[in-house]
């Protein structure tokens, strides 16, 4: 069970970490801070540069400590926080990867969640340093205080879109069409 553990760690910290890196740099197929906060930008929220760099770093900080199973529930924590906003932004398209849909954060979200209920392992920072097992009421604080970050960077830094000509708001870049 802990090498299954600590391959899970692994692999969604370090995956969550190298999406971060690549908001922020040239690194690992990045287009650079400009070119992630154009995509915060085209995905309707404020800050530009600012809210890359925040959401960048949150995701390297929290995938590269839930990797090492260091301090497991806040880590897992800002992992489900980011990828709750991921989440909503792919909310629009459905579940299915394959339309642009919320498949993939939603998995995102799960792997860290479980990992809060399982512990990270025998091969973890927590365990060498004696902090598992935790009870289990510390998972779902880690857990909802997750989803209700994101759900907050969503609601504070999120810009509707403008209305057109038919009066109605539009909530996504896509539903904004050229008036030619």
């Amino acid at each position: 069970m802990d090498i299954g553990l600590l391959v899970l760690r692994l692999l969604v910290g370090l995956l969550v970490a190298g999406h971060g890196v690549q908001k922020v740099s040239f690194r690992l197929g990045g287009k650079g801070l400009a070119g992630g906060a154009a995509e915060f930008r085209g995905d309707g929220f404020r800050g530009g540069a600012l809210t890359a760099l925040a959401a960048g770093g949150a995701q390297i900080g929290a995938g590269l400590t839930l990797a090492a199973g260091a301090l497991t529930p806040p880590a897992a924590a800002g992992v489900v926080g980011v990828m709750t906003v991921a989440l909503t932004v792919k909310l629009p398209h459905g579940l299915w990867v394959q339309n642009d849909g919320y498949e993939y954060p939603l998995v995102l979200i799960v792997l860290p969640a479980v990992l809060t209920l399982t512990g990270p392992g025998r091969w973890s920072v927590d365990a060498a340093l004696g902090l598992t097992p935790w009870p289990v009421w510390w998972s779902l604080v880690a857990v909802a205080g997750g989803v209700g970050s994101g759900l907050a960077v969503r609601v504070v830094l999120h810009r509707p879109t403008p209305t057109g000509p038919g009066g109605g708001l539009r909530t996504h870049p896509s539903d904004i069409r050229s008036e030619t």
